[in-house]
Formats: structure tokens, C-alpha cells, sequence
């Protein structure tokens, strides 16, 4: 359905954003490898490989890919950003500038931690996807997958939206000096930088979101993963807004996103289980 929604708005905004056909192309092919790997257990013997193509690696990709995708549509159908907003609800809240005020307490070690900590965000949906997995917890994966997704495509909804470059970018001329680590968190955020590009994807804040959502799903269906993720989740957090990334309060949309996702995502999920039961 995200896919349909992505390639509606293509096409209706497709005078003003780039490469139009290069995105109905992609997100064509998605949705088209999509159906056919959930059509193939109707086709072929059920295996353990495919399995794990289909509900763990593909779902990767395609988050992946629709993400960096979104660099060609946000400010091309919504070319305000709100960072100005941002900084403003920022400073009233603190009567001052967040990332600034942190600088005081930067450290290269503690630098070095957050940055790891903020790059968490990409493995914990798979580490508890493949837990679940392995235990044999099919229903529970599929409850899971399900709001994980539904929690990304909410973010990025909220990014065409309220497009917002984000501190690093806005307010780098009222820091002191760049964030230094010992030896990783440079090569890290290099690397992220190529990765992720410009996204104006700052409100909500995805990192915040995803990541409240995999504690809470951790905390119904495996008590180990959430209480060790539990330290590295807190931490994400901190090193959203200390590592510059995102202003206090896309962290506070991340953390309405996340109930957002869940409070919505359980009765949509119901009701989709409810009809695929009917159908079987």
C-alpha cells in the first residue's frame, strides 16, 4: 500500500520532481518482487532460505530503497522546510539551543559511544526479527515486521511534511567545533553521510521512533533482548540530539510516532490477520 501511495504521488507530482520514471520504475519493481515472493508459496515448496529472503532481507531493501528515494521527492513537492519552527519550539522549551548547550559536555570517548549507539538503529529491527525467527515465534515475527514497517513509512509520510535538514546542517555556525571521536565516530558519520545523503529527514525523528518501537515489541515477546537493547536504546536516543542529528523536538515526534505506530498499528494489524484467517 505504501508502495501504491508512492507512486500516486510520483505521478500526480510528477512535473516538479526529477526522474519521475526512474521512481515509478523502482517502486514498481518492489511492489512487483513483492507479490511475486509472497504468490511463490503457492508455487514452490516452502524453504528455509527463501523464508528468510522474503520476511527478513527483502523488507531491508525495500526501507532502504524507498529511503533513498525520498532524496528526489521531499523538497521537490514540499520545498519549505520547518527547521525555523524547530529551532524556535527548541529554544522555548530550553531557552536556549539544545545541541549547543550539550556541546559543554562533548567528549571524544563519549562521542565515540553515542555514535556507535546512534548506528544501533539499523541492526536492532533485524536482531529481533531473526530471534524471532529462530525461536520459531512465526506469529509473533509477522506482528512485528508489521508495525516496524508501518512504523518507517509513518516517518517518512512525516517527511514529506515537515521537511527539516536538522542541526548538524542549520546551526553548525553556533558550534564551537566539530564533534571528534578517538578513532570512530569520524569514519562513522563519513560513511553515514554517504549512506544517507540529504534526506530532510529530521521530523520525526525515525531513530527515535523505530528504535522505541523494537524495545516495546522486545518487551512482549523476548525479555533478554529488551533488557540488554533497553541501555543501547536510551543511549540512541541521547545521540540523536548529541550527535547533532535531530533537534529536541523531532525526538519528542519520534517518541509520538512510536505510540502513534503502536496504538494504531495493533487494530490494522487485527483486522489484516482477521481477513488473511477468512481467506485461508
Amino acid at each position: 500500500l505504501f508502495l501504491l501511495f508512492l507512486i500516486i504521488l510520483t505521478l500526480f507530482f510528477s512535473g516538479k520532481i526529477e526522474r519521475p520514471d526512474l521512481l515509478l520504475l523502482i517502486y514498481s519493481v518492489l511492489a512487483a518482487c513483492q507479490v511475486l515472493l509472497l504468490r511463490a508459496d503457492n508455487w514452490f515448496r516452502q524453504g528455509r532460505r527463501r523464508e528468510i529472503f522474503r520476511d527478513v532481507i527483502f523488507p531491508v531493501i525495500a526501507v532502504l530503497v524507498i529511503f533513498d528515494s525520498l532524496g528526489l521527492i521531499v523538497h521537490k513537492i514540499n520545498p519549505r522546510d520547518i527547521d525555523p519552527l524547530l529551532i524556535r519550539l527548541d529554544y522555548i522549551l530550553f531557552q536556549g539551543y539544545p545541541t549547543v548547550m550539550i556541546e559543554a559536555m562533548a567528549d571524544p570517548l563519549l562521542t565515540d559511544v553515542l555514535q556507535i549507539a546512534y548506528t544501533t538503529y539499523y541492526f536492532l529491527p533485524i536482531t529481533l526479527g531473526l530471534i524471532l525467527k529462530a525461536r520459531g515465534m512465526d506469529a509473533a515475527f509477522d506482528r512485528a515486521l508489521f508495525l516496524i514497517l508501518f512504523c518507517f513509512y509513518l516517518s517518512y509520510i512525516g517527511y514529506i511534511l515537515f521537511p527539516a535538514l536538522g542541526p548538524r546542517y542549520t546551526m553548525d555556525h553556533l558550534q564551537t567545533g566539530e564533534l571528534r571521536g578517538i578513532f570512530i565516530a569520524g569514519p562513522v558519520q563519513e560513511f553515514l553521510n554517504r549512506l544517507e545523503g540529504i534526506k530532510r529527514d529530521a521530523f520525526p525523528s525515525g531513530h527515535t521512533g523505530v528504535a522505541l518501537v523494537v524495545s516495546w515489541l522486545g518487551r512482549q515477546y523476548h525479555r533478554g533482548f529488551f533488557l540488554v537493547t533497553l541501555p543501547v536504546v536510551s543511549l540512541l536516543v541521547f545521540s540523536t540530539v548529541y550527535c547533532r542529528y535531530h533537534y529536541v523536538v523531532d525526538v519528542i515526534g519520534g517518541m509520538m510516532l512510536a505510540a502513534i505506530t503502536i496504538i494504531l498499528g495493533k487494530p490494522i494489524y487485527g483486522y489484516w490477520e482477521e481477513r488473511r484467517d477468512t481467506r485461508n
